[in-house]
């Protein structure tokens, strides 16, 4: 099984890179088949999934998502990884940035081989987490119940439910309005959205290898806001809704609030995305609600008006 797996990484890094059979690199695995070895790959950039890298002569950039990366040799371009640390041997030398996610930049020598003016970034959060989700990623689509797993939902509904409260209190006619558009044009504004969204990630992504960039960084900055924004009031205005439902469904007129309302609604968006599997279907319907209803928010106050 573990040769299989490994077959199967070695092929992805050959789709990833289609250098790899032109420039012939020297690029093998470790007896553990933990580490992937490059001994002489001047022309590629060395992706490695669920595995640590080790630069022994030459490589382009290296990236590794739940690995080590450990440079011996030299590295032209950039070094990161996520789940991971960048170790930088006494001889190694690194041309680009280095950032890391979720590990450290460590260098034996005092003075590290760095091309003058590059940046380091290290963020060292979640090692462990990332590490494990590089070697197992199914459990992203079904999450272990524990009591912390239970902990941490019950501290997001608290979040939600405060964040709904604010923008109800705050802006009470803007949310009001999504929850009747919500109700009247749901397919509507959920295919909109999803197009929007769709379209806005595969802009972001092609825009980093297809522009400067300044421009690239400023269409992903612009993009990546209006996706959190629809994120955060596509929630509010889908918990506002469902909780409204069962308020009328379940609920006497005496016992209606909008308080009790918001609560219900933040109870039941936290437990559809905490459930294995459907929690991805409910992530995305959050999305593509909350943007439709953001960019068809101008048409329908005019259709409003007319």
């Amino acid at each position: 099984m573990t040769a299989k797996i490994s077959v199967f990484w070695l092929v992805i890094l050959v789709l990833l890179c289609p250098n790899l059979a032109k420039a012939a690199p020297e690029i093998s695995l470790s007896d553990d088949e933990k580490t992937l070895i490059v001994e002489d790959a001047p022309e590629m950039e060395v992706i490695a999934i669920a595995k640590s890298v080790e630069v022994r002569k030459n490589a382009k950039g290296v990236f590794s998502f739940g690995g080590d990366v450990i440079v011996n040799g030299r590295v032209e371009g950039d070094v990161a990884t996520i789940g991971g640390s960048v170790i930088q041997k006494e001889n190694g030398y690194i041309g680009g940035d280095v950032i890391v996610f979720g590990g450290s930049y460590k260098h034996e020598s005092a003075n590290a081989l760095r091309e003058a003016g590059k940046e380091t970034v290290v963020f060292g959060v979640w090692e462990e987490e990332l590490r494990d989700l590089a070697q197992n990623p199914s459990q992203i689509l079904t999450p272990t119940i524990t009591w912390t797993f239970i902990a941490q939902r019950l501290l997001l509904a608290l979040f939600w439910f405060a964040i709904s409260m604010a923008m109800t209190t705050i802006a009470p006619g803007a949310v009001g309005r999504a929850v009747a558009r919500i109700r009247l044009s749901t397919l509507k504004i959920s295919a909109f959205g999803s197009v929007v969204f769709i379209g806005t990630i595969i802009a972001i992504v092609g825009s980093l290898s297809v522009l400067p960039d300044f421009l690239s960084a400023t269409l992903g900055l612009m993009g990546l806001i209006m996706i959190l924004l629809g994120y955060v009031f596509g929630r509010v205005a889908l918990q506002v809704t469902v909780g409204k439902l069962l308020q009328k469904r379940f609920l006497s007129d005496a016992n209606r609030s909008e308080t009790i309302a918001t609560l219900l609604g933040v109870l039941v968006w936290t437990v559809l995305l905490s459930v294995p599997y459907l929690w991805v279907i409910a992530l995305f319907s959050v999305f593509a609600v909350g943007i439709g209803l953001i960019l068809t928010a101008r048409t329908s106050n005019v259709w409003h008006r007319a």
